[in-house]
């Protein structure tokens, strides 16, 4: 897709009895307005659309492709970022979930996120009650004009932001002025408003019972997390919106990959986006997939974006490990549980759902806010039906995990071998991304690995995957674990070349190697410059490694042979003999696709997101 300038928005500009001046004199909005309550700086909704440089709306200026492929999924644009000024405290009030607004023919339901920008002394917002109120008694209190001195009074500062659920009673207090993102909509129920009157003199409307029937009274304030990321500090990640804090000293690279656009909301200082100049009050809109962003100077910007959360799950025999991943690759927050798999498989399936709800509680979201759960698990694994066939590792037979945490934690539910998952990871999140055929090799006790073919996870008939260390590359050869003869494992792993490093000191004594102690994967590399032993230990083994990968290589045709497992730590010390190997022995020589021969990136994350790959089900 061709590069696209950043797009300056024009904001549709809004007053209400309540706002200030703030907006004009200090944020350089420009009206024949004396004050501005709101300016909606990227909104799509007609009650108050944003205009670009010719006047066209950004429904008319933007095509699908520039607003990105996550935006697809809401049947129209799902994010509104507004500035408001409080000169006066707003009117006490609620709004619908998307379950009530749908159900009752009013569009989506609306939760939204206030960062604040700028105070004045006392400044305050109320968010959620402080004490348990029935219906009855918020009536009264109501009534007596006290209600206010019920809610939850939040002292606030520039740079504080909370998140308002749909369903939580919340106001802004005078003095704030807000950034605030939101859902697309512009439901309100009014529960209370200090006896204002509208300028015909009448007292502006209330919606008692509507605001009732969708007030969640546990709400409470929920103070942002501020997860550290490329694109800045996420302050909140919901299914609508995510919201980041990006602080600019000096200059930095920003990109609207294909997934979404980015929305930069200036809301300090000044700089340059795009070579075009940026102060406190513009926003500029970056379309989706189109390249990358220069922006410099000092400021602090609220970037906007929409983007897809999974839950992956890493499931070892000792430990589970999860977090919650972006489909940019970012883990926002992780942690790890043991697996307890001698209490038997409901036990770990339990331990699994309750690692799922830790994150998203910790992490402030909720299950509708991710896409659902990915998990990678040792063994055979039919992934159509999300059962364990067997794993030697856990002692499974025929367990239906999928089925099991889906009824725990309420998410849809999706697994595949652990190799496979660490395979997805690399080849979407790590050296493979951008290709569209990789094989990962995992150089470990055995020889694992994985294929995605054509941006796809190739699992093969029965999900039961490649197992590419068990193809004979040298027939009658050594007995591999398998129990067949010359496999690529018995030759290619690590715990063959310790075998095969003990077995040249048993044969030399005088190598130098005998002075390593301790024998592992790495013995022979530290000492083949030094060594001729050594070296021709690593030369026989680099050998085994290229005729399999060159086999493999000529079958797949992959861009990229991505090493993982211990032995990958040699990095060039590794790669670069295979390189040159293969180089020589592949099918048409460089006549035909290169293959480059990498190591991976992502190390212990592999698994995590190879398993949150597999809820996006998008083509690389």
């Amino acid at each position: 897709m061709k590069k696209i300038n950043a797009i300056k928005l024009c904001p549709a500009l809004k007053n209400y009895i309540w706002g200030g001046d703030r907006l004009i004199k200090k944020y350089g909005k420009i009206t024949d307005m004396k004050t501005c309550s709101e300016s909606w700086e990227l909104s799509f909704h007609p009650d108050g659309m944003t205009r670009v440089s010719d006047g066209r709306t950004l429904s008319e200026a933007l095509s699908p492709e520039q607003l990105g492929e996550n935006c697809k999924s809401f049947p129209y644009f799902p994010v509104l970022v507004k500035l408001i000024d409080a000169k006066q405290d707003l009117s006490v009030q609620v709004h619908p979930s998307d379950e009530y607004a749908l159900a009752n023919g009013l569009g989506y339901g609306k939760t939204e996120m206030w960062y604040v920008v700028d105070t004045e002394p006392g400044a305050c917002l109320y968010i959620g009650f402080r004490k348990e109120l029935s219906d009855d008694e918020i009536k009264d209190v109501i009534a007596d004009e006290t209600l206010p001195e019920y809610l939850n009074k939040v002292e606030v500062k520039p740079g504080d932001a909370y998140l308002i659920p749909a369903g939580t009673v919340h106001a802004i207090g005078k003095g704030c002025l807000i950034c605030e993102i939101q859902q697309n909509s512009n439901i309100t129920y009014r529960l209370y408003d200090y006896g204002r009157k509208d300028k015909n003199g009448n007292k502006r409307e209330l919606h008692i019972e509507q605001a009732l029937s969708v007030i969640d009274k546990n709400s409470k304030a929920q103070k942002s997390k501020n997860f550290e990321t490329d694109d800045g500090e996420i302050l909140f990640a919901t299914k609508y919106f995510t919201a980041y804090k990006l602080k600019v000293n000096g200059e930095r690279v920003i990109k609207a990959d294909k997934g979404s656009f980015r929305c930069l909301t200036c809301v300090s200082g000044a700089g340059v986006t795009d070579g075009e100049k940026i102060c406190a009050g513009d926003s500029y809109y970056l379309p989706a997939g189109s390249d990358e962003y220069g922006i410099s100077g000092d400021m602090t910007l609220i970037v906007t974006a929409v983007r897809k959360y999974a839950v992956g799950i890493d499931l070892g025999g000792t430990f589970i490990k999860g977090g919650i991943a972006d489909d940019l690759g970012n883990i926002i927050i992780s942690d790890k549980v043991k697996t307890e798999a001698e209490k038997g498989d409901k036990a770990v399936a339990k331990n699994i759902a309750d690692l799922c709800a830790s994150l998203l509680d910790a992490s402030g979201m909720t299950a509708e806010d991710v896409c659902g759960v990915g998990m990678g698990v040792p063994g055979m694994i039919d992934s159509a039906n999300g059962e364990v066939v067997y794993s030697n590792n856990l002692k499974w037979s025929h367990f239906k995990i999928s089925d099991d945490v889906k009824k725990r934690c309420k998410l849809d539910v999706r697994i595949t071998n652990d190799a496979n998952a660490a395979a997805l990871g690399e080849a979407m999140f790590g050296e493979g991304k951008g290709c569209k055929n990789t094989v990962m090799l995992t150089l470990g006790t055995g020889v694992g690995g994985g294929l995605v073919l054509d941006g796809k996870l190739y699992e093969g008939n029965a999900s039961a995957g490649a197992e590419l260390g068990h193809m004979a590359i040298i027939k009658g050869g050594v007995t591999c674990t398998c129990g067949r003869r010359g496999c690529l494992e018995a030759y290619a792993s690590a715990t063959a070349l310790i075998r095969d490093t003990k077995r040249a000191l048993q044969q030399h004594p005088d190598s130098k190697m005998s002075e390593a102690g301790e024998i592992n994967g790495a013995t022979a590399f530290r000492y083949k410059d030094v060594d001729g032993y050594a070296k021709a230990v690593v030369d026989a083994y680099i050998g085994y490694l290229a005729a399999g990968i060159v086999d493999i290589a000529n079958v797949f045709r992959p861009e990229k042979v991505i090493l993982g497992g211990g032995i990958s730590a040699e990095k060039e010390g590794l790669t670069a003999p295979l390189q040159k190997l293969v180089d020589e022995d592949i099918f048409g020589g460089d006549m035909g696709p290169a293959v480059k021969i990498t190591t991976a990136k992502l190390g212990n994350r592999a698994g995590i997101l190879g398993a949150a790959a597999l809820v996006f089900e998008r083509s690389l």
